[in-house]
């Protein structure tokens, strides 16, 4: 897989999180390797969902768009 197909892959998730979400904004989505936890934090602390929810929301994502 290649940057391009990667940046694809997470500009899909990106939408559909902001669909799940919309409070959500680019800046809570900027997403950069290694920052896994801080981007849940974001989305938790912008929704107030719990980590489980974030994080099943982002596999939920993942799986939907054919995303690795």
């Amino acid at each position: 897989m290649n940057t391009l197909e990667i940046k694809g892959d997470w500009n899909i998730i990106k939408g559909k999180l902001k669909q799940k979400w919309s409070k959500l904004t680019d800046n809570d989505l900027e997403f950069i390797e290694g920052k896994h936890d801080e981007l849940v934090g974001r989305i938790q602390k912008r929704t107030g969902e719990t980590q489980e929810a974030v994080e099943k929301a982002i596999k939920e994502s993942r799986s939907a768009c054919g995303c690795k």
